[in-house]
């Protein structure tokens, strides 16, 4: 079993909850590091969250280059 798939297993039922822990610390990186890489947390946050399931409405996605 993948790390992967542990993490799927001890988030089910808590999707939102996940994707708000994972919007508040890209939140967190992007003011310590001034926006410096914000494009690039942006694109990470979107696969976290594809990966766990929790596909944002298109209004909370992050716009695309």
């Amino acid at each position: 079993m993948s790390m992967l798939d542990k993490l799927k297993g001890l988030l089910k039922g808590h999707e939102d909850q996940a994707r708000q822990g994972v919007e508040k610390a890209g939140d967190a990186f992007d003011a310590k590091t001034g926006n410096k890489y914000q494009g690039q947390t942006d694109t990470v946050q979107q696969k976290l969250n594809e990966q766990l399931g929790n596909r944002p409405s298109d209004e909370e996605r992050p716009p695309q280059p």
